[in-house]
């Protein structure tokens, strides 16, 4: 996408040297005054003088006192000069510059947002509660400062002048606000989870978290790069039923589960009494007519699936005298 941030060119001075100049300014405009008031009353034109000339370079002293620029690793200065931007400048250090230039103090250091779960519908229309967390720092200071209104945001915020911490706080309300929406929309283009009335291959809020989590980071992305922000991560950390149905839900899943134990269990018990059956006639055992091979087929269909123990009932025969 195309930005129009780029580098400040214009006039900077080392910051030391420049520091000493104005101490050096001031001393001397403030012994100049000095100097004025002690002279007698014989020297009154040479006395004005001094006095003019001193408070000249105190005011020289001030104006040069205005140009410091203070720059630590991770930050930026948007400078601009009347209402013209100038250029973004990210070197580390101590520098002086042009006193009238505007500087307007950004982060470019990652932060984190770690939304509280809100309540949203899924595609079933099922109530569900969804968190996530989201890292982010911002990229393009010229979108940063002039794209979106922060000025206004942070004075509204600040009740004041507008510092470098209340700007950096209106950013975190609108990725806030921003996050928000995008979730809100990923997570009304899927299912919570797969059920009677969804494929059972489609994608879910619960089991496809890292597709979920791409497609929620590019949503994200899309309505941040308005104001110059980058997503580094995008992530649900929270997903749950919310409260008024979590219980039917959560029976609704036992007896799916229940319901898919039992099918296994009828698979293996079919198979095992189709074995035992095949193996009596193929090793001619015993000889067995339908109506045994069917009673024979339920008792032990009862012995392994049943869900408590079977307690059998030994035929002995009966004993002729």
């Amino acid at each position: 996408m195309e930005t129009k941030e780029f580098s400040y060119k214009g006039m900077t001075l080392n910051g030391i040297m420049m520091l000493l100049v104005t101490i050096v300014t001031l001393c001397g405009g403030i012994g100049l005054m000095i100097w004025a008031a002690c002279m007698d009353d014989h020297s009154e034109a040479m006395a004005f003088l001094s006095g003019i000339s001193g408070l000249v370079v105190m005011i020289v002293g001030i104006f040069l006192a205005c140009g410091f620029l203070l720059v630590e690793p991770g930050e930026a200065r948007v400078l601009m000069f009347f209402g013209k931007y100038k250029g973004t400048f990210t070197e580390a250090g101590y520098y002086w510059v042009n006193p009238f230039l505007n500087q307007k103090k950004l982060s470019l250091r990652a932060r984190n947002l770690d939304a509280e779960p809100i309540k949203v519908n899924d595609k079933t229309g099922n109530p569900v509660m969804i968190g996530m967390v989201l890292v982010w720092k911002l990229k393009d200071t010229y979108k940063a400062i002039f794209e979106i209104d922060s000025q206004t945001m942070a004075n509204q915020a600040g009740a004041g002048s507008t510092s470098a911490a209340q700007i950096m706080n209106a950013f975190e309300r609108f990725v806030s606000i921003q996050a928000d929406a995008a979730l809100r929309q990923v997570a009304g283009l899927y299912a919570y989870d797969n059920g009677e009335d969804t494929d059972s291959k489609a994608l879910t809020l619960r089991d496809g978290s890292d597709e979920i989590n791409k497609q929620l980071e590019a949503r994200i992305d899309e309505r941040l790069a308005m104001a110059g922000i980058e997503v580094v991560e995008a992530r649900i950390n929270y997903l749950a039923y919310a409260p008024e149905i979590a219980a039917v839900m959560l029976r609704r899943q036992q007896a799916t589960a229940i319901i898919s134990a039992r099918e296994k269990i009828v698979e293996g018990a079919v198979s095992m009494v189709k074995m035992a059956l095949q193996k009596l006639s193929d090793e001619e055992i015993v000889d067995l007519d339908d109506d045994k091979k069917a009673a024979m087929v339920s008792n032990l269909l009862v012995v392994l699936c049943g869900d408590d123990t079977a307690q059998p009932v030994v035929n002995t025969g009966t004993l002729n005298h």
